[in-house]
């Protein structure tokens, strides 16, 4: 019977559409979205009395069925209206589980790539970064006109650091020191890849970590720091 009703629902509707042409609203709602409301409409008386069918002589099961269903729609609606503190609560967890620098989200929307990344307890932001293909962990420091770099990690990308001319003079916190200039072929974070970036190599022993400066995020289409996360953006 259910499935009668509906269909003459549908029946009545198209009639209603076609008669009346390009008549104006119905019942107040445009032609479209009338017909739309009245195909949902019998949609559910459709699948309504095929549901209470299933159910005949279960009315116990049926009640407890649909306060599971009424739970799922609640819990659905709750987390869509909270998705934006459940991104951040999802981040923080992710970024406790993954080394130290690793990027949080990587993302590419219509050829601009962007990389998510946490802030460490200590209050800095650390990143995984790939140079020359050989992956090093940066300190982000916008206070450096470039990337430093580590002695022991120049080696490791191939640079002579014996033969250098430690030149450049680099402020720190313990006085200033000088530093050697090179170019990397290629520096990387996330999917985000830029070539020939300028860097320095510090002497031994006055680096602690090393620095991904300007010369690396003033080539950026922008980056931006959100309370405990740093957004890289490129296109």
């Amino acid at each position: 019977m259910a499935a009668w009703v509906a269909l003459l629902l549908l029946v009545v509707a198209g009639l209603v559409l076609v008669l009346r042409g390009d008549a104006g609203p119905i019942a107040g709602f445009d032609p479209s979205e009338f017909a739309i409301l009245v195909a949902g409409v019998a949609l559910l008386i459709f699948l309504g009395s095929a549901i209470a069918g299933s159910y005949r002589g279960r009315a116990g099961q049926a009640g407890r069925d649909l306060l599971a269903w009424v739970v799922v729609a609640l819990a659905l609606v709750a987390g869509y209206s909270f998705r934006d503190e459940l991104l951040v609560l999802g981040h923080r967890v992710v970024g406790e589980l993954l080394p130290a620098g690793s990027p949080l989200r990587v993302a590419q929307v219509e050829g601009k790539q962007s990389v998510t990344i946490r802030k460490r307890a200590d209050g800095h932001f650390m990143v995984r970064t790939e140079a020359n293909g050989v992956p090093l962990n940066m300190l982000v420091d916008t206070g450096a006109s470039t990337v430093v770099l580590r002695p022991e990690d120049a080696r490791r990308l191939k640079i002579d650091v014996d033969n250098l001319r430690y030149l450049v003079p680099v402020h720190t916190a313990n006085g200033t020191t000088y530093a050697a200039s090179v170019r990397l072929p290629s520096l990387s974070v996330g999917n985000i890849n830029l070539k020939d970036v300028d860097a320095l190599v510090a002497k031994q022993g006055t680096l602690r970590d090393n620095l991904l400066g300007m010369s690396f995020l003033n080539r950026l289409t922008s980056y931006e720091f959100s309370g405990e996360f740093l957004t890289l953006r490129k296109i």
